[in-house]
């Protein structure tokens, strides 16, 4: 996954930087089939599952920028929801108590691995107003699709392969009303650095005109979400969206053995809901190197050489077409990727 030409280079330079964080060698592409001499630490594109973090020796979060989940479903947005019906198909390691316990920090909305529970799912969201339909292993809001009817939602479902459907599920979410605030609220951890932060993404038009993630502008403290939430000039709503993300990854902890993880990003969304009320809630995790993380790199780095300084405001860009770059920004990528076209993306400390 993640493998255009963009997103590989990318992954090498942060690769790079957390090498010189740790104060070892950067050692390029991991080879299942090469030898490695342990201690391996890896920077992967996704979320592991523990039958490969052991196959790669890899035993806690300290081995590893990213993390590690017991079920290959519990690295994607499907945990967020609850299944629709007690009877209700599953995958094998499905837990209700995950849904259940993150109720009032997520939206409204169901996880579905059958067409007939997203019928069942889609009919009862949609007495409340228009339903988002969610792939479960897209990132970046690629493949959503907002339905305002049944007839809308059937016409949807049909496109989605039953096999498919069955193996990664389908998440089918309240739709929000415009304007939608998305928070960004994570921490990382490399050797003896961590770093929590709260932030909020941006969008930006690619070269084909469509509406993508165009970076973040993030804060980092130094340490965990309990001193990220004693910082003094918090929003009311930035406070909610930590709240609502620590609640998530602590039941995450809880409720799913052998999940562990050195970098963890949770999406918050803020806006309203079709009837009208204010909501906020966790859309989806990400426990793997994602799109704020060279904004999390510059972070560790400046508490690294400067060890008195306890709060750092970085930013993250993603920019389509010809652009200029700031002199004092650290570049990951610049140049024409075969399928994104012209694109640099960099990161500036403010």
């Amino acid at each position: 996954m993640f493998d255009s030409d963009h997103e590989q280079a990318t992954r090498a330079e942060a690769a790079r930087r957390i090498a010189n964080l740790r104060n070892v060698a950067f050692r390029g592409e991991y080879e299942r089939c090469a030898s490695h001499q342990a201690p391996l630490y890896v920077v992967p594109s996704d979320t592991l599952t523990a039958d490969v973090a052991h196959e790669m020796g890899l035993r806690g979060a300290s081995d590893l920028f990213g993390g590690v989940v017991p079920w290959r479903f519990v690295g994607t947005k499907v945990i967020t929801h609850p299944l629709v019906d007690a009877a209700a198909v599953a995958p094998i390691g499905w837990t209700h108590a995950f849904p259940e316990r993150v109720a009032g920090a997520v939206l409204r909305g169901f996880s579905v691995f059958s067409h007939d529970d997203a019928r069942k799912a889609g009919e009862l969201l949609l007495t409340a107003g228009p339903v988002r339909l969610k792939p479960a292993c897209a990132t970046g809001g690629r493949g959503q699709t907002v339905v305002h009817d049944a007839t809308a939602l059937n016409r949807c479902l049909e496109e989605v392969d039953a096999a498919e459907l069955a193996e990664h599920g389908l998440v089918l979410e309240e739709n929000l009303s415009e304007p939608v605030l998305t928070l960004s609220v994570g921490q990382v951890a490399v050797g003896d650095l961590r770093a929590s932060y709260h932030g909020v993404q941006r969008t930006t038009r690619n070269n084909d005109g469509l509406v993508v993630y165009g970076g973040s502008d993030l804060t980092l403290v130094q340490g965990g979400f309990d001193v990220l939430l004693a910082e003094p000039d918090l929003a009311p709503d930035v406070r909610l969206g930590i709240e609502q993300a620590r609640r998530y990854h602590e039941t995450a902890v809880d409720c799913f053995p052998g999940f562990f993880a050195s970098r963890i990003n949770y999406d918050v969304a803020q806006g309203c809901s079709p009837a009208g009320g204010r909501r906020s809630g966790v859309l989806e995790q990400s426990w793997r190197l994602g799109g704020a993380t060279g904004a999390e790199i510059a972070g560790l780095e400046c508490f690294r050489d400067r060890p008195g300084c306890q709060r750092v405001r970085a930013s993250c860009f993603e920019v389509y077409g010809t652009q200029e770059v700031p002199t004092d920004a650290t570049v990951y990528y610049r140049g024409v990727d075969r399928q994104a076209g012209t694109l640099v993306k960099y990161t500036v400390v403010a």
